[in-house]
């Protein structure tokens, strides 16, 4: 609200807020440290899970940070940006979640004392920004490259990216199975290795240990044989894919037949199943004796595949269909007229199998599938959700290595080798921008120490020996071995990540510290009115709010 000679001139909605300058800053600086420290606890193989239970009282239990970000509902809209930087972490790479969100709110908690010493945010900015740049160049210079398609690198990648998850006791069991799938589904693609890891369906199941957890050369489909007079298993399949529906379409207007006599309503029926049993001539004329349809099949033709020995499988989605021709080398047929020799995919094995109360369908024995399917078992639901959630970081980390073939060692050795390198860049750079290159230095350090702290071990100790280790050449690789309390080279620990993880985690924490300090202005419209109650109020005064000690 302004005045103007006097009268009062509304410039905002009324019941609008505003918060100006430094109140604005610290109200947002704090937001994001709150959201940090909320899953600091969970960073590393000794961190703790938590318990989330939704509006519903659904539970979930976890320790992956943009998961336990998904299900917490948000309100601050500074909050709410440490919520899209572990999104943005967990899309682009699929792990480092919770590495990205800390080290952002430890830059957001150095900023606070360098705004305390009245120094301007976009001092800071500048500086953290170029600090950024600088940690990406010297992450390139550390990465070490993969020679080839190496197993053993690749299963201590996945193996790294397991060891803060609850499936850590069947981690080697899980890391064999993502690298195999990865490497079954990755293609060259112009000279560089691709992995799409779309590719892989995950089936979860409940019963039997996470040790049964398969890897599938192959489909697994979560549907049924559509008719019990069907085989319910076929050796050498050869298998047509169809997105037609195998049924007489119904006339889309009103339609009048006239009979006479009782001959003609039996001639009539007899077309339609004359028209079925030529649809279904065009698929056994093929040498097909497995068929999937994305729509229906009806019963009649579903008597005639069965008469055929054809096993058919309806209603399965677009995603599954697109897979099986990946998997099979068949073509996805828009039509029966379509179906030739070239358009069947072939497997070794297809047949239906009982999962406790469940049937699925297993294409399995393919010959070098570009799609393949895990089926997780576990012994609780939460536990399958959890190795779910633990096999998609393990699958994310082997592709991104698989496609950049560069890999850096874990246990926070590249964050105090990054803090090391970034205050020395710090005296290369004039003005007050070099206290917030040396802020952004710190703030990395907050890995290292929140893995120590987790750990149950003094973290002044730890950084002090790692401060000493990373001073020479040879220590570059030295970091912090929570089991023990002690430091140690990581990469001859087998202890390794994507360097892609560590440059998203480093470029996203910063961006977003950036982006809540440019901001001095905070103007919140006005929440939306409550639903009239009808009178619930009843005779208090004020309704409920005629209460003492009530809002």
């Amino acid at each position: 609200m302004s005045q103007l000679s006097g009268t009062p001139v509304l410039i905002l909605k009324e019941g609008t807020s505003r918060t100006r300058g430094k109140s604005a800053q610290s109200n947002n600086i704090m937001a994001g440290i709150v959201i940090s420290d909320a899953i600091k606890s969970t960073l590393g193989p000794r961190g703790m899970d938590k318990m989330l239970v939704d509006s519903l009282g659904d539970v979930t239990i976890t320790n992956d940070g943009a998961s336990i970000l998904k299900e917490i509902d948000v309100q601050h809209p500074a909050a709410k940006m440490l919520v899209e930087v572990a999104k943005s972490q967990d899309q682009e790479t699929g792990d480092g979640t919770t590495t990205s969100v800390v080290i952002a709110g430890e830059l957001l908690k150095r900023a606070q004392d360098l705004l305390d010493k009245k120094i301007h945010p976009t001092i800071i900015v500048g500086g953290y920004q170029k600090a950024a740049e600088k940690a990406t160049e010297i992450l390139n210079e550390i990465s070490v490259t993969m020679v080839g398609m190496d197993k053993k690198i690749l299963t201590k990648i996945a193996e790294t990216s397991m060891n803060s998850k609850s499936v850590m006791g069947s981690k080697e069991h899980f890391s064999k199975i993502a690298v195999s799938a990865v490497l079954q589904i990755a293609e060259d693609v112009n000279g560089k290795s691709k992995a799409d890891i779309d590719m892989i369906e995950i089936i979860k199941k409940q019963g039997k240990s996470l040790e049964e957890t398969e890897l599938i050369n192959g489909m697994v489909i979560d549907k049924e044989i559509v008719h019990a007079s069907m085989p319910r298993k076929v050796t050498d399949a050869k298998i047509v894919l169809i997105n037609a529906a195998i049924e007489i379409e119904k006339t889309e207007f009103d339609a009048e037949i006239k009979i006479d006599s009782p001959d003609q309503i039996k001639a009539f029926l007899d077309q339609e199943e004359n028209m079925l049993k030529d649809m279904v001539e065009k698929i056994t004329s093929s040498g097909a004796n497995v068929l999937v349809c994305q729509k229906g099949i009806d019963d009649v033709a579903q008597h005639f595949l069965a008469k055929a020995g054809i096993v058919a499988i309806r209603r399965a989605k677009k995603s599954t269909l697109e897979k099986l021709a990946k998997a099979t080398g068949a073509q996805i047929n828009t039509s029966l007229d379509e179906i030739t020799a070239e358009s069947i995919g072939h497997a070794g094995i297809v047949e239906e199998v009982r999962i406790g109360d469940d049937k699925l369908i297993y294409v399995k024995d393919c010959k070098d599938p570009k799609a393949v399917s895990i089926v997780i078992r576990g012994g609780t639901e939460h536990v399958v959700d959890e190795a779910d959630r633990a096999l998609h970081d393990a699958l994310s980390v082997v592709r991104n290595v698989v496609e950049d073939g560069d890999y850096v060692a874990g246990g926070g050795s590249v964050e105090v080798e990054l803090a090391k390198r970034l205050e020395t860049y710090a005296e290369t750079v004039k003005g007050r921008e070099q206290l917030a290159i040396e802020a952004f230095a710190e703030a990395l350090l907050i890995v290292p120490k929140t893995l120590t702290e987790n750990g149950g071990h003094d973290p002044i100790d730890i950084i002090t020996e790692l401060n000493k280790a990373h001073a020479s050449a040879a220590g570059i690789w030295f970091g912090v071995n929570v089991f023990e309390g002690k430091t140690n080279d990581m990469m001859k620990a087998g202890v390794i990540e994507p360097v892609r993880v560590k440059h998203q985690a480093v470029r996203s924490a910063a961006e977003a510290a950036q982006m809540i300090l440019r901001i001095d202005d905070v103007i919140a419209a006005k929440a939306g009115a409550a639903p009239d109650m009808g009178g619930m109020g009843g005779g208090m005064p004020g309704g409920m709010g005629g209460m003492p000690g009530m809002m």
